[in-house]
């Protein structure tokens, strides 16, 4: 809940009692703050039942003691313990994450817990009349001081094992040893890029478990200890991509391709550096790149436009991205020691990642991206199947695996449309905005009333084995995804969740915290792929290192030699 929507109680507070007529009529009593008064030394347990309670007035009493049970009362924002006798206060009150006001005013209190420090939403603080520290009153005393002693407190909290256990392997099916197949890995990974890890959205988080320094360590740790032959990460920084990402991968074996949202275009050199965008990294030993290619939305929105003001007006202002790599499969990766010849067929992947708008009130922008995205892979499937492999029988003749941040809950148009190949032109998520003539170019000749796409998809994540993948204090759901060619690709297993006990243990109310360096939680599947039986030899093309509209970007041309040396 935003700060900003707190209507904190009416310090003249008017009783009602209901009348008998009232009573006899059936009326239901509402109330929400209860006052305790009258020198009461000791709390009853039967408090702690209300656990509807958003203010409790226990001001102006004889307690010296406040049990660790009143955190059972989470709906709390308003809790009133001035004048009292309390010595101390129980580090479990940093539970109350809801608190908006805590008042302690006149007590004899000395010390506070640095779990305090976990009431990240306090706006208000009541110390004045106690034997406080020097220490702390320095700080509460100065500007903003709630806010400064609350992440001050936050910062110190003593943290022990901080690294969650092992993720569990759920498997799904066993790979085929009849024929050659490739097995390889691919993981997706919304980073959190470092100009949106701020205290004002990640409140919750400590000062230093936010900063890039140290949650860089944690993310490339993550990375590396499932070692994905294909890596798909979204809000990658520029300069943290040719600086870091690239450069750490390089030594383990990888090489990318990576392009900032289109606003880059638009900006300084020094402000491109900290653009964020998608990259995809691919293990050298198991794959080769053949060709890449940029997906801008708002160049495709205006290009598709048909005259729509919603269009223009709403989709086309988005500068999300989703840049696509086509890969070849080298010899060494087919598991069952037999190699091809280099006559023979030429095995291609095309692997997508996209990162699609985030607002919710924006539902049809995320769904007219998401078939923007799909008719563009489209179009390049067929010219990568008439360019690399002709005589190639029908479109999509090229396995496709599409990762990304869909920004989109599994029940959404975004993700109907992905899973079944159409998506109705009336879909609620359009929210009866004028798309119909735009829509039109991508609808079924036989069926003008749905929007269709010609690949066959599967959730790598189907039945939801992860409770969700992206988890902050104010949402946790299921935004993150994996999608593949079900006719080309088998999955045999995906990367569970953390453990509930784990994150319930370390009281993790958000992500990121400081054994979890992002927002978003990684996927990761493994794949079995059947090598194709068509297509023109592989020794006939060769990996295209030029300029395609996702490496060549001019602002970074400049950074010590790093872009031209990539590869």
């Amino acid at each position: 809940m935003p700060k900003e929507k707190y209507d904190p109680p009416n310090p003249r507070r008017t009783y009602s009692i209901m009348s008998q007529e009232d009573q006899a009529a059936g009326k239901k009593s509402k109330w929400l703050q209860l006052e305790i008064s009258g020198s009461v030394r000791n709390l009853s347990p039967e408090l702690w039942s209300l656990r509807h309670l958003t203010a409790l007035f226990l001001n102006d009493n004889s307690l010296y003691y406040l049990p660790p049970e009143i955190t059972r009362l989470t709906c709390l924002m308003c809790l009133d313990l001035s004048a009292n006798r309390l010595r101390h206060l129980p580090a479990e009150i940093g539970d109350l994450t809801n608190l908006r006001e805590l008042l302690l005013n006149n007590n004899q209190l000395r010390i506070l817990p640095f779990e305090l420090g976990r009431l990240f939403q306090l706006l208000k603080l009541g110390l004045t009349g106690n034997p406080m520290s020097s220490d702390i009153m320095s700080i509460y005393t100065e500007p903003n001081g709630t806010s400064k002693l609350i992440s001050f407190l936050l910062d110190n909290i003593e943290l022990h094992d901080i690294s969650p256990p092992n993720r569990p392997w759920i498997h799904l099916n066993t790979p085929s040893r009849s024929r050659t197949s490739t097995i390889f890995t691919v993981m997706s990974y919304n980073v959190l890029c470092d100009k949106y890890a701020t205290k004002q959205v990640y409140g919750y988080c400590p000062t230093w478990g936010l900063g890039w320094e140290f949650r860089k360590k944690g993310i490339m740790s993550e990375i590396l200890q499932f070692t994905g032959d294909i890596i798909s990460l979204q809000e990658v920084e520029t300069e943290q991509y040719y600086y870091f990402f690239l450069p750490q991968l390089k030594l383990e074996g990888y090489d990318g391709v990576f392009a900032p949202k289109s606003r880059a275009k638009t900006m300084t050199e020094q402000e491109r550096k900290h653009v964020d965008g998608c990259a995809i990294f691919y293990r050298l030993s198991k794959f080769q790149l053949v060709k890449e290619h940029l997906i801008e939305f708002n160049q495709l929105a205006m290009a598709n436009a048909a005259g729509s003001h919603d269009m223009l007006n709403r989709v086309m202002t988005k500068d999300n991205i989703g840049i696509v790599a086509l890969l070849e499969v080298k010899d060494p990766a087919m598991d069952d020691g037999y190699h091809y010849d280099r006559k023979s067929p030429a095995q291609l992947l095309m692997v997508a990642n996209v990162h699609i708008h985030w607002d919710p009130e924006y539902s049809d922008v995320k769904l007219i991206q998401t078939i923007l995205l799909m008719n563009e892979l489209r179009t390049m499937s067929n010219e990568y199947s008439h360019s690399f492999r002709p005589g190639a029988d029908g479109p999509n003749t090229i396995p496709l695996v599409l990762c990304g941040d869909l920004n989109s809950l599994p029940d959404s148009g975004v993700i109907e449309f992905l899973n079944s190949g159409r998506v109705a032109i009336n879909h609620s998520d359009f929210k009866d905005l004028v798309y119909d003539e735009c829509l039109s170019m991508f609808t079924n000749p036989d069926n003008p009333t749905e929007v269709t796409h010609s690949f066959q998809l599967n959730r790598s994540y189907e039945g939801n084995p992860m409770t969700w993948t992206n988890f902050t204090y104010d949402f946790k759901g299921i935004i993150d995804y994996i999608f593949y060619s079900c006719n080309f690709l088998r999955a045999l297993g995906v990367l569970g969740e953390f453990h509930p006990d784990w994150m319930a243990l370390n009281k993790v109310i958000g992500c990121p915290h400081p054994g979890i360096p992002s927002d978003h939680f990684s996927l990761l599947t493994e794949y079995e792929l059947l090598p194709s039986n068509q297509g023109v030899a592989g020794g006939n093309y060769h990996t295209m290192n030029g300029y395609n509209g996702v490496n060549g970007m001019n602002a970074l041309n400049a950074m010590n030699g790093l872009i031209n040396g990539r590869r």
